[in-house]
């Protein structure tokens, strides 16, 4: 697949549409490419940097929030990999020693304003994923209180499907949906209230979880421009669509394009590109405080 590496030490377990996971003795070594995806396909364009991006940002918020809620990082600093792995430089500031956890097959989506697939089902029932909401909302309105609103984790080129908390409950029990219902909203709102201090709306996001030895624990990585909707603060308006530092340029572009969202997958032009890692880097920037 494009933008992929081969590790001698490590074996392939599997290949997401951004991350390559491998075994690496009783731990996953977890590899963030500069594939880009969109609609559920990964495109015909790298992104450069890309996985860098993702890779920092993810470790940022993963030591921010780890007072909530343990995680899979055993470490994501190249320089603390055994030595057979350091040949491979391209590992460095984008790969990741993680916790062999049991996936949830639960997408973890938490979202604060209304926009994206949520904004279309508003309009037509005045819900999100069954949530009846009040009416009068707009396009990017901020919802009284953020909800949950999971989706199917789907393989194989299977499209993720929203589904209600009951149908959630449903497939992995009461107990466990609760608890992630819960974490996935305090996560949620203490990452957002941080972002805010640094002039970053944080719409929404999707989290990912899994069990290892018995416990709830965050995995894969965590509020990045390929997972969440990030806006301007300063140039936040409600009732149109936001200008965004994340994923959304490029959907946008696809819709523009008026792709059918079936293969064949376009390639991005050149522009789009280098827009698109542009204000991935902006993001990470203005969160961060740090230069890239």
């Amino acid at each position: 697949m494009i933008g992929s590496h081969d590790i001698e030490e490590a074996k392939l377990f599997h290949q997401g549409k951004v991350r390559d996971v491998f075994y690496y003795g009783k731990d996953f070594l977890i590899v963030a490419t500069d594939r880009i995806s969109a609609f559920d396909y990964v495109l015909g364009s790298v992104i450069p940097d890309k996985g860098r991006i993702l890779h920092k940002l993810s470790m940022f918020w993963f030591d921010y929030v780890q007072n909530i809620i343990p995680n899979h990082i055993i470490t994501g600093d190249f320089k603390s990999f055994p030595e057979e792995l350091k040949k491979y430089d391209f590992l460095r500031d984008r790969a990741m020693i993680v916790k062999k956890a049991k996936r949830i097959d639960i997408e973890c989506i938490v979202r604060g304003y209304l926009a994206g697939s949520g904004w279309k089902e508003y309009q037509k029932s005045q819900t999100v994923c069954g949530i009846k909401l009040p009416a009068g909302l707009k396009e990017s309105s901020k919802l009284p209180e953020p909800i949950f609103t999971p989706s199917s984790k789907e393989d194989g080129g299977k499209h993720d499907e929203n589904i209600s908390f009951e149908e959630t409950a449903k497939r992995i029990g009461d107990d466990l949906a609760a608890q992630l219902s819960e974490v996935s909203i305090t996560l949620y709102k203490k990452v957002s209230e941080f972002c805010l201090s640094r002039g970053i709306i944080l719409a929404d996001t999707k989290l990912e979880f899994g069990i290892y030895e018995g416990k709830l624990i965050l995995i894969d990585e965590i509020f990045t421009p390929d997972s969440s909707r990030f806006w301007e603060k300063e140039k936040y308006q409600e009732g149109v669509s936001q200008d965004s530092l994340d994923k959304q340029y490029v959907r946008d572009y696809l819709e523009k394009i008026k792709w059918n969202k079936q293969p064949p997958v376009p390639s991005l032009p050149e522009d789009v590109v280098t827009n698109t890692r542009a204000k991935y880097i902006e993001a990470y920037e203005k969160i961060t405080g740090r230069e890239f």
